[in-house]
């Protein structure tokens, strides 16, 4: 189990890791660069030190701001100016959050200011654009200062210092020539540097008369009072500064005194009293948390209370005035428990999350200090151990100690969002903690720890994988003699044999072997890691066994394993871990050995962790999923078994524990699901009384864990991992109880997983409209986060920084819970109860209102002449026939006997049925392969779907037609010399205007963009042109355009709700994906999917002279009348195949390769 050890901020706490195996199963951010011209602030320095005790310890100088209008300069005299200035990483090291950011350039007297930039959290790189004369003597010294400064009004002294130098005029224009930037190293006692680098474009000429200085004074004040203002200020800020570098109380004490002197200035209608305020109310806080003395939490947030009420609404530092008063009113929560401090620093961070730019760092730490509220109970914020106010406002990450605290909470609570959120966290701080800081490689295992507790939890492979890449980083960090490179080696181990588990690699196996031998042998007896390196050494012997056979790797896994146990008496939290582990070692040697004194140990040692565990540790899920196992193991060797016949009260006991293994929410979703997944199994495989309830279980699981996932193609690769035919199971176990009903309503929840979630978040509620204020409320956040959610998920090209990935699918997963949120609200609605819940069989019924709909439950036990077997050895010989001997002299007989045998073991049956409900010639819906012949057959991918299209649609008084073509899209090797002729066939076949409104887009102008405004313009569509099924990513599959593909995701996102036809006369247009046949992810099925009321598709591919045939009869008995209505679509290509079918010259093949989907 992770171990996490606390201790006080600055200390070096050991990693997270060193966590048990689970032998069961065990920036460069884009740089964004400000240009903006503005006015220069020029003034000149003439006022002496006044502050020897403080600002030469900075070695400042004050500045004095006179009022100026401005200087003349002389044609034609040389000038050295400089023309931009750029900044890298200024917020890197920052104990507190800037309002912006200036440089300050002093010579000959005089000091320029740049304008005050604010940066936002994905800049790296800020610039100034702003022209800066500089002397023309080569030897001349500039003094150059960064600085960070903490008001957007007017700027009443310099703020912080970031980095300030020294340097010739000569060696600027040299480094400016050579783009060579001045690169800072950190400062002593900082754990990374603001402003890593300066360069400073600089240029040569002779002046312009037009060349004017513009001068500006920074205030309307007084010199005399302008410069105590300045001086008092910038004394306040340097010392403030330099308290939080070197932590010497008495620079705390001496800045509020300048703080205090500097409010004196500035009395009750002073412009500039807010400022004063909030630095003085800022100083005294943090003087509160270093000395603890929290009753006096009232003070600063009295003065920052006053701060807020000079700077109205709209005022440019009303926010950052607020989320500084809703940390301290936190704080004084921290120790006085009052819920009305909760309520209103909740209030202030609402205000300052509304108002400001999400990238911008106030947002950003307004969102880290509800972070940190939300992850802690009552008083997260932590302040005891924060030590200073680095909790939200400071620049600093999070102490290691804080992430450890926060990963140690997390890793015991089934919470997604607060995983989410500590990951973020840690990915944040490895920003600021580099290679050479001792906090690093602690850091980096945590990380890894908690990737791999979210790998477990959801299954996401690419967690896992960088999880091992941050631990060999970890490793290279900890050599030999380092005194955490035991850790290390262990953590590697764990992750590499985790990886083994689900991608059985033989060398993650074998590494983590000789890695954890290594980590033992430096843990002798009686060093306190030693049980943990047992533990985890002997789950991976008994892997490799289970593995390769080796008798000797087992029966040393159960000695080390003992040896753990022995070190872990009652009492010891681990011990829990290494009964359990101990259990499944003795559990596998009985399998092999046939001793029942191992498994009666076994049962023993499970049933002792039960009780050791917490009711809500998360372990138990492990616990009862090996019970599960064992009882199984008893069942089948009958060594409880006191009579004859099967021993049924072990399976029993099996199915309980898989069932509370299913059902037990702390043990994460991705653990419930496999348990639910194992239930299933074992109740199918023994015919229990609980596999129904297994099967609705886990498709309910399943469902849950799939809306999680962020992109459709993420979601498509997931399925890929479960079962196959999970629904068409479930669908048979109902059948073979006599429940019709529930077999079609679990077929209905378990297919086309993928569709129904998307379609989910397009679901009309007009019901809802004329309802109550808080029911249309509710109905607005329902749609508004909907639609957040049916936007294509970003992606991201190889190279993209981890924490930008992470806070990607962090923001989806927190949009998730929020929409599920909303769905519970409106199940509370009278009416609404089963709102977007899967459907029931009365509801289904509506489905079947204009012919029988045929359901193909292609499992065990059906009731047809062929078993699950046969079925799929004629699916593979149906492909391979597809093709073959297709010429127009080819007989084709494999095809021919594929086809006969289908009609044999699956048609005909049907077929003979049908006579008692519908009359030949009338149209069916088939929910597997479609039926050709004697009646006229469409296809559906679900019951859902076809009701969904047959919904009312607004009628146009011309119909939008647009014929599309694309003879020879980007990357074609050949020309379809068919599509232009194709179109002008589709166009003469039309009516004539005013019943179509006929469009034709030709190859020339069938660009992707362009055929999208189409697909939006028109709601009846014909597409000439390649077409592409892509298994391995199905929503990728595409019509080929000149410039782009039109991808199936990109049809997705239409809302083509009142869309009533589209012919695909391209190939492989109807062709799912072999690995996820339930799922129907095809062009035609996304068309229905995205609303399409009526879709001919292709099944293989198809001919050029099949196509033109084909159009030409289709659209002759669609609309040869004159009339055009979506409905005919299916019986008009039954009789265009038919007409074809009598050509005997044309490959069978290509008779039978059109479909038709839908109403």
């Amino acid at each position: 189990m992770s171990s996490f050890v606390p201790g006080h901020f600055g200390d070096h706490p050991p990693p997270l890791g060193e966590e048990p195996s689970h032998p069961e199963s065990p920036q460069n951010p884009g740089q964004t660069n400000i240009v903006v011209s503005e006015m220069l602030q020029v003034v000149n320095n003439s006022v002496p030190d006044l502050l020897d005790n403080s600002l030469q310890a900075w070695g400042e100088e004050s500045i004095l701001p006179e009022q100026d209008s401005g200087e003349t300069h002389i044609a034609g005299v040389p000038q050295v100016v400089i023309t931009a200035i750029r900044a890298n990483d200024l917020t890197l090291g920052l104990r507190r959050i800037p309002a912006g950011f200036h440089v300050a350039v002093k010579t000959d007297g005089a000091e320029f200011w740049t304008s005050n930039k604010p940066v936002h959290v994905d800049q790296a790189v800020i610039e100034w654009h702003e022209r800066i004369l500089l002397p023309c003597e080569p030897s001349s010294k500039v003094r150059i200062s960064v600085y960070a400064s903490f008001e957007l009004g007017p700027m009443l002294c310099h703020g912080e210092v970031l980095r300030k130098f020294e340097i010739s005029v000569q060696e600027l224009l040299d480094r400016s020539k050579n783009s060579h930037p001045i690169v800072f190293q950190p400062m002593q006692g900082e754990v990374v540097s603001p402003c890593t680098s300066l360069f400073m474009t600089l240029e040569q000429r002779l002046s312009d008369e037009k060349d004017v200085a513009v001068l500006c004074s920074l205030t309307t004040l007084a010199s005399g009072e302008m410069d105590a203002l300045m001086l008092r200020m910038d004394a306040g800020h340097g010392l403030l500064a330099r308290y939080r570098r070197m932590q010497n109380s008495s620079d705390l004490d001496q800045s509020i005194n300048h703080f205090e002197h500097a409010l004196d200035i500035c009395p009750m209608g002073h412009p500039c009293r807010s400022a004063a305020l909030f630095n003085l109310a800022t100083a005294k806080f943090v003087n509160c948390q270093v000395n603890e003395t929290h009753l006096d939490f009232d003070i600063p947030i009295s003065v920052f209370q006053d701060a807020l009420d000079l700077r109205p609404t709209g005022h440019p530092d009303r926010p950052i005035t607020q989320l500084h008063l809703a940390i301290a009113i936190l704080s004084r929560f921290a120790k006085r428990r009052f819920q009305t401090d909760v309520d209103a620093a909740e209030e202030l961070l609402s205000k300052v999350l509304d108002v400001c730019h999400t990238s911008s760092y106030t947002h950003r730490a307004a969102l880290l200090v509800i972070q940190t509220s939300v992850l802690h109970p009552a008083g997260s914020i932590l302040a005891n151990d924060l030590g200073e106010e680095r909790s939200a406002a400071s620049m600093l990450p999070l102490s290691p100690n804080q992430l450890a605290h926060l990963a140690e909470w997390c890793s015991r609570r089934d919470d997604s969002r607060a995983l989410d959120e500590v990951i973020s966290l840690h990915y944040d701080a490895l920003g600021h903690y580099n290679a050479t800081h001792a906090c690093r490689g602690q850091l980096l295992a945590n990380l890894s720890i908690m990737l791999i507790t979210r790998f477990e939890r959801r299954g996401n492979a690419e967690d896992m994988d960088q999880a091992i890449a941050l631990q060999r980083e970890a490793l290279a960090l900890h050599p030999v003699g380092h005194t955490d490179q035991s850790k290390s080696l262990n953590n590697l181990a764990n992750r590499l044999s985790i990886r083994f588990n689900h991608q059985s690699n033989v060398e993650d196996l074998d590494q983590a072997i000789v890695l954890q031998s290594e980590a033992l042998a430096l843990h002798p007896v009686g060093h306190k890691d030693r049980s943990l390196s047992l533990n985890n050494l002997a789950a991976q012997l008994s892997t490799r066994f289970d593995h390769r056979g080796n008798t000797e790797d087992l029966d040393q896994a159960v000695i080390l394993q003992r040896e753990a146990l022995a070190l872990r008496p009652v009492g010891h939290t681990d011990r829990s871990s290494s009964l359990n582990n101990l259990a499944n070692q003795l559990s596998t040697r009985f399998d092999h050995q046939g001793n029942g004194e191992d498994l009666s140990e076994s049962r023993e040692n499970l049933h002792c962790a039960l009780t050791l565990l917490a009711q809500h540790d998360p372990r138990r899920l492990k616990v009862h999923r090996s019970l599960a196992t064992i009882y199984l193991s008893f069942h089948r060797s009958r060594l409880d078994c006191t009579g004859p016949g099967e021993d049924t009260d072990s399976l029993n006991a099996a199915m309980h524990h898989f069932k509370a293994a299913s059902n037990f929410v702390p043990g994460g979703l991705l653990f419930r699901l496999r348990a639910g997944l194992s239930w299933v199994h074992q109740a199918d495989l023994h015919r229990h009384d609980t596999e129904l309830e297994a099967y609705a279980t886990s498709m309910q699981l399943m469902d849950v864990y799939m809306s999680a996932t962020a992109s459709v193609s993420s979601r498509h690769s997931a399925m890929k991992d479960f079962p196959r035919m999970l629904a068409v199971d479930a669908a048979s176990c109902a059948l073979r109880s006599g429940d019709v009903r529930l077999a079609v309503e679990l077929l209905e929840q378990g297919r086309t997983v993928i569709w129904t979630q998307m379609t989910r978040l397009r679901t009309p509620l007009d019901s809802l409209q004329t309802r109550c204020d808080h029911e249309v409320t509710l109905i607005k956040r329902f749609r508004d986060l909907s639609s957040l959610l049916d936007r294509p998920s970003a992606s991201h090209v190889d190279g993209t920084p981890s924490v930008d990935v992470e806070a990607a699918e962090t923001r989806y997963r927190r949009l998730v819970e929020d929409w599920n949120g909303a769905v519970d609200e409106i199940r509370k609605i009278e009416g609404f109860s089963r709102f977007l819940l899967p459907p029931l069989f009365a509801d289904l019924q509506e489905a079947a209102r204009d012919g029988p709909i045929i359901v193909l439950v292609a499992s065990r036990s059906i009731q047809l002449p062929t078993n699950f077997e046969k079925l799929a050895k004629l699916v593979l010989a149906l492909r391979e026939a597809i093709g073959k001997d297709s010429s127009p002299k080819g007989n084709q007989t494999a095809l021919i006997k594929v086809l006969r045998k289908l009609w044999d073991d699956v048609v005909r049956p049907v077929v003979e049925n049908l006579g008692r409900f519908a009359r030949r010639g009338s149209r069916i819906w088939a929910n597997g392969e479609s039926l050709s012949q004697q009646y006229i057959s469409s296809y559906t991918p679900s019951l859902t779907a076809l009701m969904k299209v047959r919904r009312s649609r607004d009628k146009s008084p011309s119909v939008p037609f647009a014929a599309i073509g694309q003879n020879l899209p980007d990357g074609a090797a050949f020309t379809l010399d068919c599509v232009e002729p194709e179109l002008e066939l589709v166009r003469s076949l039309l009516p004539p205007p005013p019943t179509v409104s006929f469009t034709k887009i030709t190859s020339v102008d069938a660009t992707k963009s362009r055929a999208l405004r189409a697909l939006r313009d028109n709601t009846w569509l014909h597409f000439s042109c390649h077409g592409t099924q892509k298994f391995h990513d199905p929503f990728q599959s595409a019509f080929l355009m000149r410039d782009q593909p039109l991808s199936l995701l990109n049809i997705t996102q239409m809302n083509l709700s009142q869309h009533e036809f589209a012919s695909l006369s391209a190939c492989e247009t109807a062709v799912g994906d072999f690995a996820t046949p339930d799922e129907v992810i095809h062009l035609a099925a996304g068309l229905q999917f995205a609303g399409v009321k009526s879709v001919v598709g292709t099944l293989w591919k198809v001919n050029d002279s099949t196509v033109q045939r084909l159009v030409e009869a289709f659209y002759k008995n669609l609309c040869g009348d004159g009339k055009m209505i979506s409905r005919r679509a299916a019986q008009a290509l039954h009789q265009a195949v038919h007409s074809l079918a009598r050509d005997k010259d044309m490959p069978l093949d290509q008779r039978v390769v059109f479909m038709h989907i839908g109403a």
